[in-house]
């Protein structure tokens, strides 16, 4: 690790020719010829509908704005920190309770530490909250270098907990993030207080492949795990070219804002919960343009994707240690999956929720908060 322990405060300030500069290219867009019959605004079912990306693309020009939504991240406290020779970029939300639980909250792609903005208030009242971007996220860039993968970025998150004076800190992850969390447990239990995951039936398309079938299913049972692995198999496009190819994609995300909103916006659909809403009825349409500007603004379309190659080309499993305290959160539930990912009841601390999908900090905050702080207090 990096021998400069240095926390440096950090504000957000992007510069005005940079927002200008955004405003111009979304002027100007080079559109695509709509395919004649493909003119329904709710119909993801060849990715993300020309008229539904205009229309987000018109507001994000014209009734969005990015210095108000700055200003509301400013009010956090916010520091960079090199670890290992990356710079990382984090939210340090103390509770005014100094006796309170550390708690990190790891998020995964395509989120970022905006993800978690309405979930701060509602945990700082029991915890201080700490949410740093893995490498090639937001503000955690430029990358130092390759090889920034889950165990080395658990190992810079365990680090800057460390900065902060938090010896023993509570967690919480979903997506990469569930990962960075289990790996946080794995890695150092006798720190980790306890691990808490939200998730969603997404990890039912992986039953089968990076999970084992459940014993005693029912035709109608199988059949219901092969249709969701069709489902899994026919999103996977941007997690083979983000595996495989981020040099090439990387460009075509840092040169057209509309196509990182393309990018982006059609995984509030697909991964967020109600078949039916478009992704500005699942999440706040502010918010989820705040998340997407900040990864226009730094470039991070192209260098978040550089994790996923990490990833694939590295020989880490999803690990979560049996002797930490663990919860899970499942939102968009569906009847089996703690036959599939729990089937011996290990997991001390399991909710479902009929409500929202793969994003719960943003589409479903206040059943995520009451859920975290309900498994941290049965193990406090």
């Amino acid at each position: 690790m990096n021998d400069n322990n240095a926390l440096t405060p950090f504000r957000i300030d992007i510069p005005q020719a940079e927002v200008d500069d955004l405003r111009n290219r979304l002027t100007h867009t080079r559109w695509p010829v709509p395919v004649p019959g493909r003119d329904d605004r709710t119909d993801f079912s060849r990715g993300i509908p020309l008229v539904y990306l205009k229309e987000l693309a018109e507001y994000w020009r014209d009734g969005f704005d990015w210095r108000a939504q700055e200003a509301k991240l400013n009010e956090h406290e916010q520091f960079t920190t090199v670890v290992d020779g990356q710079t990382f970029h984090l939210v340090h939300a103390r509770s005014a309770n100094p006796q309170a639980t550390p708690l990190i909250l790891n998020h995964g792609w395509p989120g970022s530490f905006v993800e978690y903005q309405r979930l701060i208030p509602l945990l700082t009242v029991e915890f201080h909250v700490v949410i740093p971007s893995p490498p090639g996220f937001g503000f955690s860039t430029p990358l130092s270098e390759t090889g920034w993968e889950l165990a080395r970025t658990a190992e810079a998150f365990a680090e800057i907990m460390t900065r902060l004076g938090y010896e023993r800190f509570a967690a919480h992850g979903t997506d990469i993030g569930s990962g960075i969390t289990g790996l946080l447990a794995a890695r150092y239990p006798e720190r980790v207080i306890g691990t808490h995951i939200g998730a969603d039936p997404r990890y039912l398309g992986l039953v089968g492949d990076k999970f084992p079938l459940p014993d005693g299913l029912s035709d109608d049972e199988i059949a219901q795990l092969a249709a969701l692995r069709t489902e899994d198999a026919a999103d996977r496009g941007y997690l083979e070219m983000q595996n495989h190819r981020p040099d090439t994609i990387g460009v075509a995300l840092t040169d057209s804002p509309v196509g990182q909103l393309a990018w982006i916006a059609e995984k509030f659909k697909t991964r967020a919960g109600g078949d039916s809403r478009t992704p500005d009825e699942s999440v706040d349409r502010d918010q989820l343009l705040t998340n997407i500007s900040l990864y226009w603004f730094t470039r991070s379309g192209a260098s978040s994707a550089q994790f996923y190659y990490e990833g694939e080309h590295s020989e880490l499993d999803f690990v979560m240690a049996s002797d930490v305290p663990s919860g899970w959160a499942v939102f968009d539930t569906h009847p089996l999956i703690r036959r599939a990912l729990d089937p011996w009841k290990a997991i001390g601390h399991w909710s479902e929720f009929t409500e929202g999908g793969h994003f719960p900090a943003m589409e479903e905050t206040e059943l995520l908060a009451d859920d975290i702080r309900t498994f941290f207090r049965g193990i406090s």
